[in-house]
């Protein structure tokens, strides 16, 4: 019974505890939230009353903006209604101004008004009397008023007539004569102020090298490198100041061409003498006409030209170291067969034929042979000889209507030709007749007796005379040097002085066996 009684005592009292425990708990959490709630009170009555402070701050603030606009609008209709109120005082003043210049000038319209009356009146009179003066002359003179004007129009006329005309006749006389002096005037300044630059620009190519101890390898001992080099080229090289570079002079592009290629295998090699000189040009020249015959095969490739002769195809290629009027004849010639096959086919023609006879038309200009024929016609004469058809033939001939035109090609390739050659900054006219002045040089060199070579250099303003050691003495260097530029003085024209110089080398050769 103790222990019942034990237990028993125990859970009341832990029931009794429990019971506190849950009556204090829940007494402190009433409490709590009490306090809380107070809390929330007091600073939901801060937040409002800060939040009507800010609406009574942003109502003043707006009012205050409101009012400052208002002010600003009153003032501007203010100021609107001074102005509006100025301009009806001006406009009132102006309208009083007005009414009286009106006034004003009714009484000048009267005035004038009598004032014109009177001089018709006096007019009238005057009309009168006029006419009776006039049928007192006609009386006297035996002539209508009429009759005398015309007579007298006419003796005007007759005499400004014959002094118009002899005035005409002078001015035409002085402008004749002003015009051809001013002519000769615009060229000859034209050719002083564009020959040099344009030789330069077509005459000289510029070789580029390493380091300048290339150019005393290049000159050798003596010059004799450099002399050999341009005997054997033609083309003048100038071993000048000028940094990592020569310059080869020359008017044929062929002859630039075959040195720049010898003097860069020369460099590469390095072994640069008399005899090395001699046989690398000579294998760069054929290795030229091999490259010219590549270049021939390409381009009729490339148009579409097939089945022509070879010798044709190298002829095409030379074209590429050709230039006509300043024009490089390759592209010239590739551009008018364009054109020629773009026109026919536009006229129903045979396209191919016409492309064939525009790449050909030129082919004289770079034919090895000079006979006394015009481009055109040799062009012709080398077509015919290489079996081309006669249709090409005759337009080739005919592009310069040389011949007469026989099929509707002709006309297509001259007029090919015109549009290629007219187009601005195709050609230079200076070029050819500078060319051709050159070459006139080299042909007047060549036909004496014992001339080997000859070589227009420096623009022409030198002329380089090759005689054979066994044909011409030294006395007779000097003969030939002065009749050569004796005939250059008498048959050509060319600006400043030609420089003249003959040159006579003799070499001796030997070989062991």
């Amino acid at each position: 019974m103790d222990i019942v009684s034990i237990i028993i005592g125990f859970v009341a009292g832990a029931l009794i505890a429990l019971a506190v425990y849950i009556l204090v708990t829940k007494s402190l959490q009433k409490g709590k939230r009490n306090e809380i709630l107070e809390k929330a009170e007091i600073e939901g009555e801060k937040i409002k009353n800060e939040r009507i402070l800010q609406a009574k701050e942003k109502y003043l603030s707006l009012k205050a903006e409101y009012e400052k606009n208002v002010n600003e609008r009153n003032n501007q209709l203010r100021d609107a209604e001074n102005r509006i109120r100025q301009k009806e005082n001006a406009l009132n003043q102006k309208l009083g101004e007005a009414d009286k210049k009106t006034r004003e000038l009714e009484a000048q319209r009267a005035s004038a008004k009598a004032h014109e009356e009177a001089m018709q009146e006096k007019e009238r009179e005057y009309e009168q009397m006029r006419g009776q003066v006039i049928r007192q002359i006609e009386a006297v003179a035996g002539l209508s008023a009429q009759e005398a004007k015309n007579q007298l129009m006419e003796t005007m006329k007759a005499e400004a007539r014959s002094e118009a005309q002899a005035y005409i006749n002078d001015c035409m006389d002085e402008a004749r004569l002003n015009a051809a002096k001013e002519a000769k005037r615009i060229v000859i300044n034209t050719i002083q102020r564009t020959a040099t630059e344009t030789a330069i620009e077509n005459a000289v190519t510029t070789f580029p090298i390493e380091n300048n101890d290339i150019k005393g390898s290049i000159i050798g001992r003596e010059g004799r490198n450099i002399r050999a080099l341009e005997a054997a080229t033609g083309v003048e090289i100038v071993v000048d100041d000028t940094p990592d570079a020569i310059l080869l002079s020359a008017f044929d592009p062929v002859r630039r061409e075959v040195a720049r290629l010898a003097l860069h295998q020369l460099v590469v090699d390095g072994r640069i003498h008399p005899a090395r000189i001699e046989e690398v040009v000579a294998k760069v020249k054929k290795q030229l006409e091999e490259e010219i015959l590549e270049t021939g095969k390409r381009t009729c490739i490339d148009l579409g030209v097939h089945g022509l002769s070879m010798e044709l195809v190298r002829l095409i290629g030379r074209m590429k170291y050709r230039s006509s009027y300043g024009q490089n004849l390759l592209q010239h010639s590739r551009e008018v067969a364009n054109i020629c096959a773009i026109l026919a086919s536009e006229l129903g023609l045979n396209p191919k034929i016409a492309k064939r006879a525009g790449l050909l038309h030129d082919i004289g200009k770079v034919s090895e042979e000079d006979p006394d024929l015009p481009h055109a016609l040799l062009g012709m004469k080398l077509a015919e000889q290489y079996k081309e058809k006669p249709e090409i033939c005759n337009a080739i001939g005919a592009h310069h209507e040389e011949i007469e035109m026989q099929t509707l090609i002709a006309p297509i390739v001259l007029v090919a030709d015109a549009i290629s050659g007219s187009r601005p900054g195709a050609r230079r006219e200076v070029i050819e007749s500078y060319i051709k002045r050159l070459k006139d040089m080299e042909n007047i060199a060549a036909s004496h007796q014992g001339v080997v070579k000859a070589y227009a250099i420096q623009a022409g303003r030198e002329l380089r005379v090759i005689v054979g050691a066994d044909q011409v003495s030294d006395a007779e260097c000097d003969e030939i040097s002065n009749e050569v530029a004796r005939r250059i003085q008498d048959e050509m024209t060319y600006p400043g002085q030609v420089k003249v110089t003959v040159i006579r080398e003799v070499r001796s050769v030997a070989f062991a066996k």
